[in-house]
């Protein structure tokens, strides 16, 4: 069955067209194009503003006019992660898509329900005339992945409404009314090459099958990091046995968890079977250490053509121990909220080019001090291993929970009759454009919902096929008893 099918057909195909279209972070020029064109097609007053966002102004259903107004958001951009089998061009090719049991999924590569589906149901609300709505503003975001752009590009006062639905949430069951700050940072190593001796043998060490996944919600599930076990494999054999380092490639992403890394090395000829074994056994430590978390973890080592050059060896010594020294992963879990991460960090990739060895790592934390006091801790780490540039970017605060507001109670109230039973108030470790946003319209009431989805950030990625039809039922439920102004 084609997913455009599945009931409620006016949302899944609306999301079915926007797996046609190619849309990584910071390529969504095509996806901006059918947006603008769709509400202007539709008879919307749709404007893109001068950071990348659609934004789509829609009257009120008649009798509707007197209710406080409501900004529908999702973002347009999707994380492009596949497997490493996968042919798949996130600039050229559209995703494809497929039913698994009660899922949909895509073949080897993430399916973009983050943040299509919100996109998609969106939409849906405007192209389905039984829904019942106040004024209504659309609000697609431009670049939410990689850096949140549209969301701090967006200006005060071009919005009108006083209440934000952001459509990004993963869980039907929650309603998430807060989210963690985040802040980048990058490490660098400057290198120079040496020329590999004659006589030299050559590796490729390759680690996969890791589960990977965003770093925000999957964080807690204490996944393998690609790049802390290559990093914990290489440090013996490049102490011990005389190996070289090539190049170390690991991760994509800034905010999903590394599931795949590969080093090339270069060695003398008669450590070989030493080295092979020696990784092979530190990798059957971190194997049965994350046993239950990434069962599928796979490591290859091959031989490989000899380079003519490697990274100097002190440089990368101190690179590898800075590796190991950096924490990755929970470091403390909410004292106030059961099962919520406050403090974290992924160290989500790794590259070795242009003269640098390069560490990058996403912090998050729903206490800005907290947050802070974890940046001061990795700076001292890398400039304790020398390391030649240590820069800090693209850091915001969280999104601080506001309790009891009218929106809360109509979310509370419409969630116990759709589904019978009391929805579950929570905040996620994950960042959302409310955080940016908020600061931006202080008088908003925000909360976020959406149907749920598995993996993000990850050639996993799925999305429950029930839950998306009761959170379209939930969705109008809500804007049909938005309070009066």
């Amino acid at each position: 069955m084609s997913i455009q099918n599945l009931e409620p057909q006016v949302v899944w195909k609306n999301f079915y067209a926007l797996t046609q279209i190619p849309r990584p972070s910071k390529h969504e020029g095509k996806v901006i194009d059918y947006l603008y064109n769709w509400g202007l097609s539709h008879g919307f007053d749709t404007v893109l503003d001068g950071g990348g966002n659609v934004i789509i102004r829609v009257p009120a259903t008649p009798g509707m006019e007197n209710r406080k107004g409501v900004i529908l958001q999702g973002h347009m951009d999707m994380v492009p992660q596949k497997t490493s089998d996968s042919p798949h061009n996130f600039l050229t090719d559209p995703i494809n898509a497929y039913v698994d049991g009660e899922w949909v999924t895509a073949d080897r590569t993430t399916l973009g329900a983050d943040n299509g589906m919100g996109v998609a149901l969106s939409l849906a609300v405007l192209e389905d005339p039984s829904v019942k709505h106040g004024p209504l503003e659309i609000l697609v975001t431009y670049d939410e992945e990689t850096g949140m752009t549209g969301a701090n590009k967006l200006s005060p006062g071009l919005l009108k409404g006083d209440i934000l639905l952001n459509l990004d949430s993963e869980d039907e069951s929650e309603l998430c009314v807060g989210c963690a700050g985040g802040l980048d940072v990058s490490a660098s190593f400057k290198y120079l090459k040496y020329k590999t001796p004659m006589g030299s043998k050559g590796l490729k060490v390759t680690v996969k099958g890791l589960q990977g996944g965003h770093s925000g919600m999957d964080i807690a599930l204490y996944r393998a990091n690609a790049n802390k076990a290559m990093a914990r494999m290489l440090l013996p054999v490049v102490e011990l046995f005389g190996v070289k380092v090539v190049n170390f490639t690991g991760g994509s992403l800034r905010n999903a968890i590394p599931f795949e890394a590969e080093a090339l090395l270069v060695l003398p000829k008669e450590n070989v079977a030493a080295v092979k074994e020696c990784i092979a056994n530190v990798f059957a430590e971190i194997k049965a250490e994350f046993a239950e978390s990434d069962p599928s973890a796979q490591l290859f080592v091959e031989d490989a053509p000899v380079e003519p050059k490697f990274i100097q060896g002190s440089v990368m010594l101190r690179a590898l121990k800075a590796m190991l020294a950096c924490p990755s992963g929970v470091i403390r879990m909410s004292r106030t909220m059961e099962g919520l991460t406050e403090t974290s960090i992924n160290m989500a990739i790794v590259r070795t080019e242009k003269g640098r060895i390069t560490i990058h790592s996403l912090m998050r934390s729903a206490v800005d001090t907290a947050k802070a006091a974890l940046a001061q801790r990795v700076q001292c780490i890398f400039e304790l291993a020398g390391a030649d540039s240590i820069q800090f970017k693209g850091g915001y605060s969280g999104w601080t929970p506001k309790l009891g507001t009218e929106i809360n109670k109509v979310c509370m109230e419409q969630y116990e009759k759709v589904y019978g039973h009391p929805i579950k108030i929570m905040a996620t470790h994950g960042g959302l454009e409310c955080a940016i946003m908020g600061a931006k319209y202080p008088n908003w009431e925000m909360v976020s919902i959406g149907p749920t989805v598995r993996y993000p950030h990850s050639p996993d990625e799925k999305v429950n096929i029930a839950s998306v039809a009761r959170i379209w039922e939930y969705l109008k439920a809500i804007l049909a008893n938005i309070p009066e102004k």
